[in-house]
């Protein structure tokens, strides 16, 4: 991100700090509790945004050296992900020719051939039938026409992505707008992969993706946890297309006002999170990346599952392996020598705060919500204008799918006077 840009948000930021403000979008809007039960609209949504949507399945250290391959099934299509022999990335339908079986079983591994395990089909990374047991027996195949069914893939600043049906369009350049150079700048595509964690609760995936969309539950449910580390009810938020930015300030923005603006750099005094429709959130820091993936249950609308893979950057990498105990930057404190040096955050840290927090906390209370929702005695439920991330993300998926835009909030006249 462009220096200036930073210093543009961090204005923003300490404004809303020092005059005791969040952003304002400047209306309430009211959104029908259906929309988390409904298995209608949940079959609309699987196959509009799902499974006829690109599909992020990872940044490019997922598929670090030429023979490297990821599998996902996350979005009804079994996905067999490679790097060729010239270090392209290729996608394939996960299904064996002959019978359908899953020619690659585990999550992620190094593979130059990919043999089904029910009658031994061979194939190679490029997805061409190599072999068939007995071929005499079985009969003639014509092996040019019986190859891993090809889907499109690109890999497109630091990103993996696929698109689910043989013939779809990726047109990601065009999808992400500015973002795309934006996390270009951050070198996502340089970041390593270490590890993986999952969520699987009964809520509804849009209750899952809604507790990243805002701030104002932060010194609330998160008081005694991350609401000791950021200020609750600020919010710098930009939308760009469908997907939006959102940067939270935390406590350690504090001590960033003795410097001059030419040293403020964002990510020391705030977490930077990316919104990628319909279903991603990207969480950046200092020492890299979470990428969160979101995900419905075809066949309950009241559950989802999330998979968050954790990224660091290379440097950190590197500190960690000659760190025998790293330490862990808390973010209360600012103090830039120390921050230069191997001050570190490990990836087990991560994933505890995905789970002590995003999980047990945020998560839970969604589940709350479904249980309530699926009471069928809530018409509604509203988006504050302290919200704006919520209003644009529901607003996407809606116009997408074709659905009525939501309805703003009618006031009170107690309201209006306060208001007033």
């Amino acid at each position: 991100m462009k220096h200036a840009k930073q210093v543009e948000i961090l204005a923003e930021l300490f404004r809303q700090i020092d005059m005791g403000v969040n952003i304002d979008a400047g209306e309430q809007l009211l959104n029908p509790a259906e929309v988390y039960t409904s298995r209608e609209i949940a079959a609309q949504e699987w196959h509009g945004l799902f499974r006829n949507h690109p599909q992020i399945i990872g940044l490019s250290s997922d598929l670090p050296t030429c023979g490297s391959y990821l599998t996902v099934d996350d979005f009804g299509v079994p996905v067999l992900a490679t790097r060729d022999s010239g270090g392209r990335l290729r996608a394939f339908v996960n299904a064996c020719r002959h019978r359908g079986v899953q020619v690659a079983r585990e999550r992620r591994g190094a593979a130059l051939r990919f043999t089904c395990p029910f009658h031994a089909w061979t194939y190679s990374g490029e997805g061409e039938l190599l072999r068939i047991p007995r071929s005499a027996d079985f009969g003639a195949i014509d092996r040019q026409a019986r190859g891993l069914i090809e889907l499109p893939a690109e890999e497109f600043r630091g990103m993996l992505w696929v698109h689910p049906q043989p013939g779809g369009e990726l047109r990601l350049a065009d999808m992400l707008g500015s973002l795309a150079a934006e996390l270009d700048e951050w070198g996502v595509g340089d970041l390593v992969y270490q590890a993986e964690s999952t969520i699987d609760m009964p809520l509804n995936w849009k209750l899952a993706n809604d507790t990243f969309g805002e701030t104002y539950h932060f010194a609330r449910l998160h008081r005694d946890t991350l609401g000791r580390l950021f200020h609750g009810d600020v919010l710098a938020w930009e939308p760009i297309g469908r997907n939006h930015r959102f940067v939270a300030a935390m406590t350690a923005i504090d001590g960033m006002r003795a410097l001059p603006e030419n040293e403020w750099q964002l990510l020391d005094g705030a977490l930077l999170v990316y919104f990628l429709f319909p279903n991603v959130q990207m969480t950046i820091s200092r020492v890299g990346c979470n990428l969160v993936r979101i995900y419905p249950d075809p066949e309950n609308a009241g559950r989802s599952i999330t998979r968050i893979s954790h990224y660091l950057k290379p440097a950190v990498v590197e500190a960690l392996a000659a760190e025998e105990r790293p330490r862990v930057d808390a973010g209360n404190a600012y103090d830039p020598e120390a921050r230069r040096d191997t001050e570190l955050i490990s990836v087990e840290a991560s994933r505890e705060i995905f789970r002590s927090t995003i999980e047990e906390e945020d998560y839970a209370m969604g589940v709350s919500t479904q249980r309530a929702v699926e009471s069928g005695l809530l018409d509604h439920l509203i988006f504050g204008r302290n919200e704006p991330a919520l209003h644009h993300f529901h607003r996407g998926y809606r116009e997408v799918l074709g659905m009525p835009p939501l309805r703003q909030a009618e006031s009170s006249p107690a309201l209006q006077v306060a208001q007033a």
